[in-house]
């Protein structure tokens, strides 16, 4: 059996024993919080996050404990028996997922009762919990998450998305997520459910005035930008599944949430955040559009006399996403988010949020410390909007990009909580 990380084994029983005392509550909700943290976790020690698996496992994991707890209520199980049932789902989407790790989820299995249950109470929940798994990866066979993709670079011209290797830190020819737009979503009908306007036109007071702003905002050590801003900017960074499922556990808690209340939410939660990668990078390759830092570097090239070039320019983390612009993929995976943690606790509800550290520049360059680590909101609507403003601030993305990426989320994330039986 592989072995299980001496540190997370002590964090995640330190982590039970408190909640006793935390909060009175179900333990079961308490333990779907660590199965979450955990499979995550895990996600982002094998591939940082730069993948969709660690994402896909987490939302297929939840919808999976969500169709068994609701199976084993339909029979009439005892709350015992439910949660055996739910927990054994999650085991087995973990398990197919991160074989390595199976000491991880035989542990967590173990603290859900399951190795003291009666072979009377096994056997049916082995039943239910298998069965949901399958019902789940069934939908998900071939769905293309880690399909090849395909990419044909365009030629150089005023809008069109162009390589800057050099900004990017990549290889000489790559491109990022080219394949993500035509993996099938959970609850979207399709990758293009929801087609985004085109961005402005080139020659478009619109475009300018988008053009000059994030030159001026988005430009490294910009004094047009307030310290505030700044840190809004860098905070801000830490991936969607990674923020938004820690403030999920965060809530769930300190809260007197229901375990098929806790179940839902992390499922369409979940679901939320893959589908808007989906959308967002479906209509990132259908625009193909540029980023701020090829527009602001080439704009003596683009057409329009009223943009002028800065050959030296570069933004405030001084590295660019090797992908197309519009609309922004943060943006629309926070506003799907914040739409699903809204309809679970309110739409009015303040909340404090924390982010200790995020990367110096892309991803692999280190990590750098928040100074403050926590930011404050007064509604989930709110921060959904901080979100999406803050890659302006960065530099890497136009107003454009970041208010069609909100927009987007949005409709994400309503489309999950109306298909949230269907998927």
């Amino acid at each position: 059996m592989p072995r299980i990380h001496v540190s997370y084994l002590l964090i995640l029983l330190l982590g039970l024993s408190c909640f006793a005392g935390s909060r009175p509550g179900d333990d079961r909700v308490h333990l779907l919080t660590k199965w979450n943290e955990a499979v995550l976790s895990t996600a982002e020690q094998e591939d940082g996050f730069l993948t969709l698996k660690g994402l896909r496992t987490t939302a297929m994991m939840h919808r999976a404990v969500l169709i068994a707890l609701h199976e084993s209520k339909a029979s009439g199980d005892s709350n015992e028996l439910i949660g055996l049932a739910a927990f054994r789902a999650a085991y087995e989407i973990a398990s197919q997922s991160y074989p390595d790790h199976a000491g991880r989820w035989d542990m967590l299995l173990d603290l859900g009762g399951w190795n003291d249950a009666t072979e009377y109470s096994r056997q049916p929940a082995l039943s239910i919990g298998r069965s949901a798994a399958q019902q789940v990866l069934d939908k998900r066979v071939e769905d293309g998450w880690d399909a090849e993709p395909e990419y044909s670079w365009h030629p150089m011209g005023p809008g069109v998305y162009a390589e800057f290797n050099e900004h990017s830190g990549t290889p000489e020819g790559f491109i990022f997520g080219a394949g993500w737009g035509s993996v099938k979503p959970f609850a979207l009908t399709s990758p293009d459910q929801f087609r985004v306007i085109a961005p402005p036109g080139i020659d478009s007071d619109a475009y300018t005035e988008a053009f000059n702003e994030v030159k001026s905002v988005g430009r490294n050590s910009s004094e047009a930008r307030s310290e505030d801003e700044t840190h809004l900017a860098l905070w801000w960074k830490d991936f969607a599944e990674n923020s938004h499922n820690r403030l999920a556990r965060k809530f769930v808690n300190e809260s007197d949430i229901s375990f098929e209340s806790a179940a839902r939410m992390y499922a369409m939660l979940n679901a939320a955040i893959f589908d808007a990668y989906v959308s967002s990078f479906e209509n990132k390759f259908y625009y193909n559009h540029w980023r701020p830092y090829t527009a602001i570097r080439w704009a003596e090239n683009d057409g329009n006399p009223d943009t002028i070039a800065d050959t030296s320019w570069t933004n405030t983390h001084d590295h660019t996403y090797a992908f197309p612009s519009y609309p922004s993929a943060h943006g629309t995976a926070c506003a799907a988010a914040m739409t699903i943690m809204e309809d679970t606790f309110g739409d009015e509800t303040p909340f404090t949020m924390r982010t200790d550290s995020v990367d110096i520049g892309g991803p692999f360059s280190g990590k750098m410390y928040m100074d403050p680590p926590t930011r404050d909101f007064k509604s989930f609507d709110d921060a959904a909007r901080q979100c999406a403003l803050s890659r302006l601030y960065l530099g890497i993305h136009f107003r454009y990009d970041s208010d069609e990426g909100y927009n987007l989320g949005r409709k994400v994330g309503e489309q999950v909580l109306v298909a949230a039986d269907d998927w």
